[in-house]
C-alpha cells in the first residue's frame, strides 16, 4: 500500500502543488490585508492539494493510451504498470485532460482552471469576487499557459502523429515560444496592477522585479533549436517564481 501510495505522489507530481497553492495564499493575505486566520488557510490548503490531486489524476488516466504510445512518456507509472488505472480513481477541474484532443487552446484552458487557485483563495476570506480576485486569476491563467507552451514543445513531432493538437504542433515552436514570452509579459503586467490596486510597499515591487528578471532568465534556456535545459525552466525557475511572489506580497505589507 505505501508503495503504490509512492508511485501515485510521484505520478501527479504532488510536489508541483507549489506551483498554484501561493496564489491562493497571495489571494487570502491581500483580501484579509494580513493573516487571514489558520482555519482559512488550513482549508484552502486542503482544497487546492485535493483539487490539483483530482485533476492530475484524472489526466494521466485519461491519457494513459497516449502515455504508452510517446517515447518521451512511456516510462510513466500507468504505461509501466506500476499503478492500475484504477488507482488513479480517487474521484470544471477534470475537463482540461480531455481538451488537448480537439483544441490548441488547451494550455489556457489548464491556467484558468489552475488559476481557480487565486478565485478561491480571495473567497474564502471575503466571500465575494473583487477586481484584485480577477486580477490574480488572469495573472495565473497566462503564468501556467505560458509555461506549458514551453513544455508542449518537446513533443510536437508526436503530438502531430496522434493528430493531438497543442499550440505548438499547430503553429511551431518558434510561434509557441514567442506566445509564452507573450504570456508572461502579461503575467508580470498583472502583478503591477495588482500592486497598484492593493497599495504594496517597496518590497513587493522589489518582488516583481526579481520575477520579471527570472522570466527573462527562464526564456533564455530555451530556443526552436535547442531544448536541452527545458526541464530546468519549466520546474525550477517556475518554483522560485510562486515562492517569491508569495514572499513579496507577505513583505509589501510592510510600509
Amino acid at each position: 500500500m505505501s508503495r503504490t501510495l509512492r508511485h501515485f505522489l510521484d505520478a501527479i507530481k504532488f510536489e508541483h502543488t507549489v506551483f498554484a497553492l501561493p496564489f491562493a495564499y497571495v489571494a487570502m493575505v491581500l483580501a484579509a490585508r494580513g493573516w487571514p486566520g489558520t482555519r482559512v488557510v488550513v482549508w484552502v490548503t486542503v482544497a487546492m492539494a485535493a483539487a490539483r490531486t483530482l485533476a492530475m489524476s484524472v489526466n494521466r488516466l485519461a491519457d494513459r493510451l497516449i502515455d504508452a504510445a510517446n517515447p518521451r512518456t512511456a516510462g510513466r507509472h500507468l504505461p509501466t504498470g506500476l499503478l492500475r488505472p484504477w488507482h488513479m480513481l480517487l474521484a470544471v477541474l477534470i475537463g482540461y485532460s480531455y481538451t488537448k484532443r480537439f483544441t490548441w487552446a488547451s494550455h489556457w484552458i489548464l491556467g484558468f482552471t489552475d488559476g481557480i487557485a487565486a478565485a478561491g483563495g480571495w473567497i474564502a476570506v471575503r466571500g465575494a469576487f473583487e477586481p484584485p480576485a480577477f486580477v490574480l486569476w488572469f495573472a495565473l491563467t497566462v503564468w501556467i499557459a505560458g509555461f506549458d507552451l514551453i513544455y508542449a514543445c518537446q513533443d510536437v513531432d508526436f503530438d502531430r502523429r496522434a493528430r493531438l493538437y497543442s499550440f505548438p504542433a499547430r503553429f511551431g515552436i518558434a510561434a509557441a515560444l514567442w506566445c509564452a514570452r507573450i504570456c508572461h509579459l502579461l503575467t508580470v503586467a498583472a502583478f503591477v496592477a495588482l500592486g497598484l490596486m492593493t497599495g504594496l510597499g517597496w518590497l513587493y515591487w522589489l518582488g516583481v522585479a526579481a520575477v520579471a528578471t527570472l522570466f527573462v532568465y527562464e526564456h533564455s534556456l530555451v530556443s526552436p533549436d535547442d531544448l536541452s535545459r527545458l526541464d530546468v525552466a519549466f520546474f525550477n525557475v517556475n518554483g522560485y517564481i510562486s515562492v517569491i511572489l508569495f514572499v513579496a506580497v507577505l513583505a509589501g505589507r510592510v510600509r
